[in-house]
């Protein structure tokens, strides 16, 4: 029997990173060690002031880029292309994921602060490719990062999703506030729980608890 929380549910948005592939494959560490070498090049910084940058940018605006388009007018483009340069053989197909994901009834998105054509890369490494109704990057949020709620209401705008019949994943805890807020289900995908009252479940399987809710 489906779980009473998900019955509702026609909509089911993904994040990506850490999310639809486990942390300890460590994809994004690429990206980090990519993102500092681009600050030092471009606002002339040693690495210890980048990385600092780096992290101080993602935590204050959401995302690094977005400190750097407020701070210092950085072009979106280029920097996405150069961070997202990356192997993508540490990443291994999941078809337990991908069954689980395909089982879902309504419509399957991916909504992610990096881009699109990344996005399709993971996703294509991780054997999930083919199974989402749309891929939604932060280009289609106008380059506003969760967890503004801008961004999601711009995103599901254009979607044109009901919130109230929908259920966001996520490993980054605070990008669940607003979609709680919206009426949406939240579940946290991460190793370890975050107590919060905007977090209705947690899961460190996806494709379990996928499977689990759908009976």
């Amino acid at each position: 029997m489906p779980h009473p929380d998900f019955a509702a549910v026609t909509t089911w948005v993904f994040d990506l990173d850490n999310t639809l592939y486990p942390p300890h494959m460590r994809l994004f560490d690429q990206i980090e060690v990519r993102m500092t070498d681009w600050v030092m090049r471009a606002l002339q910084v040693d690495r210890a002031r980048a990385d600092h940058l780096r992290a101080q940018y993602w935590q204050t605006y959401g995302t690094t880029l977005a400190g750097l388009m407020t701070e210092h007018n950085v072009e979106p483009g280029p920097y996405l292309t150069e961070v997202h340069d990356i192997d993508f053989t540490v990443l291994a197909p999941d078809p337990a994921l991908a069954e689980a994901i395909r089982a879902l009834p309504g419509r399957r998105i991916v909504y992610t602060n990096a881009c699109e054509p990344y996005a399709d890369k993971v996703l294509a490494a991780r054997g999930l490719g083919g199974l989402f109704d749309a891929i939604y990057g932060v280009e289609h949020a106008d380059f506003h990062p969760k967890p503004a709620a801008l961004a999601f209401q711009t995103v599901f705008g254009k979607d044109g999703l009901d919130p109230g019949s929908a259920a966001m994943f996520e490993d980054d805890a605070r990008n669940l506030i607003v979609p709680h807020a919206l009426g949406m289900r939240t579940v946290h995908v991460a190793p370890d729980p975050a107590p919060a009252a905007h977090i209705q479940h947690h899961t460190n399987d996806l494709a379990g608890f996928l499977q689990r809710i759908r009976g």
